[in-house]
């Protein structure tokens, strides 16, 4: 047996107050709906006939930006401050994995951070503002697409910065930015063992930390969610025409991700098992938002649309057919009465 569910009144109210703030002249030629959905029991958008969705209501946008804001500050707490300290893992005497050359500063690098934020920050803005041009961005609107990519993004932030303080994975420059006194650890050469001591390292502290942030690869992640957020955005597309055109969006969106992991392990800067798991984690996250979050806006129509007749057609007056018998139908009606035998009279008593 199914119950039906209990309508909010204020809601309802509130819904009504603005169908009767509209002005009569608009009402004649447009078709307004209401679609609310309901996020923790508070309005997220509403949307007017086919000029798009509003901005969210306040009692939805404060708690929306108090939570951005704590995901920024976590970010920020984990990028650039000693409040989670690095863990601190051993290596072993002249591991050949981590004697690298030191490449230098992130800024020296043929992919700076520069460039890199520049990529996943200009790409995504510039295809979400060509799908609301195009009128394909659904109910979330340009407002709604940029909050949950921020959202996205910072969280990525967050959860490779978690994933380098808590494994200290070390980057294959590693011991060329320690310096171990070897001598003093008590490494010779025709024998090694496993270094735990906390001050190995005579190098440069903020160098010798931030060479233990190798896994996972922040540059990878930030690419690999920043490619699959817009490879959905591009496929949401409607375009008319060549049918190459999204898979040649799709690659070319793909080609600076993939040259950025290529130039972190090129120089040093990070394993293949960094950059690999980079890419996961930057790839799960985006596909969990655009599944979970932007698929279900996409997915979701309101439900007075669904099998409605247009107003117009009521309007107008049908017109009664005859009906006509069909000629084969009456054939083959006598045929199966010809071939049935005719009931016989009972005998006289």
């Amino acid at each position: 047996m199914h119950t039906l569910p209990l309508i909010d009144t204020d809601r309802f109210t509130r819904s009504i107050r603005i169908l009767t703030a509209i002005p009569k002249e608009t009402q004649a030629h447009t078709q307004y709906l209401i679609f609310i959905v309901a996020v923790s029991g508070r309005e997220e958008g509403i949307v007017l006939g086919n000029q798009g969705p509003l901005p969210p209501t306040p009692t939805v946008f404060f708690p929306q930006l108090v939570i951005l804001a704590a995901v920024v500050l976590l970010a920020y707490q984990l990028e650039y401050t000693d409040t989670f300290p690095v863990h601190v893992q051993g290596f072993f005497c002249y591991d050949s994995t981590y004697a690298k050359p030191y490449p230098g500063p992130e800024e020296a690098s043929r992919a700076p951070p520069v460039l890199v934020y520049s990529l996943v920050t200009a790409g995504p803005t510039l295809t979400v503002t060509a799908a609301s041009g195009l009128g394909e961005l659904g109910l979330l609107g340009t407002w709604g697409w940029g909050s949950v990519y921020s959202f996205g993004l910072f969280t990525t932030t967050i959860f490779a910065n978690a994933g380098q303080v808590v494994t200290g994975n070390p980057t294959p420059h590693f011991l060329s930015v320690c310096r171990p006194n070897y001598t003093a650890l008590g490494c010779q050469p025709p024998t090694t063992h496993y270094v735990t001591d906390l001050g190995a390292c005579a190098g440069n502290p903020l160098l010798v930390t931030a060479a233990r942030k190798a896994f996972p690869s922040k540059d990878a992640a930030l690419c690999a969610y920043a490619v699959v957020y817009t490879m959905y955005v591009t496929l949401v597309f409607k375009l008319k025409g060549s049918r190459l055109a999204k898979p040649s969006v799709c690659l070319a969106l793909l080609c600076p991700a993939f040259l950025v992991g290529v130039v972190r392990v090129a120089e040093y800067r990070n394993h293949w098992s960094d950059v690999l798991a980079g890419f996961l984690t930057g790839g799960a996250i985006a596909t969990f938002l655009v599944t979970c979050v932007v698929n279900k806006f996409q997915s979701q129509r309101p439900a007075g649309r669904r099998g409605a007749l247009p107003e117009s057609l009521g309007t107008k007056p049908t017109m009664a057919l005859p009906c006509v018998d069909s000629p084969l139908e009456k054939l083959s009606v006598a045929q199966v009465r010809g071939s049935c035998p005719a009931p016989q009279a009972p005998p006289a008593s």
